[in-house]
């Protein structure tokens, strides 16, 4: 059965989308722990990230490291956290979070966001990929 990322990759569910490549997808988490939270996973479907083959998973610490780079421009912040968690959604994924304080690489606190929001801000990180 086809996750839910799988779900966004192939259009069936909507996604902010910030970056994508042929292998690769970035969009914004839509229950964020801060403005910007993104998601960048790869569109192979497999389960925990340490499972990825050598190439897709260095592969997507490359797309996720230029996609932290365009987020840190794009959102004011202290740096941008990285975690992969894995037990939400069984398909390998990498959480970018922008971070000004510890609390904000807890998945406790959650920000809401407007719709306008959320395109405003995948916009603004895309115009820096």
């Amino acid at each position: 059965m086809a996750t839910i990322f799988t779900k966004i990759i192939n259009g069936e569910i909507p996604c902010f989308k910030v970056a994508e490549t042929e292998d690769y997808l970035a969009f914004l988490d839509i229950n964020p722990n801060a403005k910007g939270h993104t998601l960048c996973i790869p569109k192979k479907e497999v389960d925990k990230i340490f499972d990825l083959d050598e190439a897709t998973f260095h592969g997507l610490m490359e797309f996720s490291r230029q996609v932290a780079i365009a987020l840190e421009k794009a959102v004011a912040c202290e740096r941008v956290g990285m975690t992969v968690i894995g037990l939400e959604v069984p398909h390998a994924h990498v959480h970018l979070i922008p971070l000004n304080s510890m609390d904000d690489a807890r998945f406790i606190n959650k920000t809401q966001l407007e719709k306008e929001e959320f395109e405003t801000i995948a916009a603004r990180i895309a115009s820096f990929i």
